[in-house]
């Protein structure tokens, strides 16, 4: 038994055809089975206008080969400096917001991010940002209000 509903015979459209030589599928033409291909066949034969037109670029190679890719050396999530408060509770960032000669330490690899980049913008308040990377512009808000980037391993 079939997992899908069945379609009464009376319903299909080939009960139309009945008495009708080639049921709609023509005299000289003939209703054969894969007359160009089956799938893909031909992308670059009989059927390259199609390919050219629809997809171009389908075709070729394009830059250089890695041999052996292991992605671990790839790995680098990003922090943008909107998120930055979010990794240190509300309480500790009132609790520094008042005093000049200290500043919260925010240590972002121990979050699990290796680069901060510099979108958004920081609240006007002392920082100290600990991370494998920062981008320029990081770099330079996190300067701006008054704060630190210090590089780790």
């Amino acid at each position: 038994p079939s997992p899908y509903p069945v379609m009464p015979t009376r319903l299909s459209k080939n009960r139309k055809k009945r008495g009708h030589v080639s049921a709609g599928h023509g005299r000289v033409g003939k209703h054969r089975k894969h007359q160009s291909g089956r799938g893909n066949a031909g992308g670059q034969h009989h059927h390259r206008i199609l390919m050219d037109k629809y997809h171009p670029g389908y075709f070729g190679k394009v830059g250089m080969r890695h041999f052996h890719k292991t992605n671990n050396k790839y790995f680098c999530p990003i922090l943008n400096l909107d998120k930055l408060w979010t990794l240190v509770s509300d309480e500790t960032r009132q609790e520094y917001k008042d005093s000049k000669d200290m500043a919260p330490v925010i240590d972002v690899t121990k979050s699990g991010y290796y680069k901060v980049l510099g979108k958004g913008c920081l609240p006007k308040q002392p920082v100290i940002v600990k991370a494998k990377f920062f981008s320029k512009g990081a770099e330079k808000k996190i300067k701006e209000v008054g704060g630190v980037c210090v590089l780790t391993a």
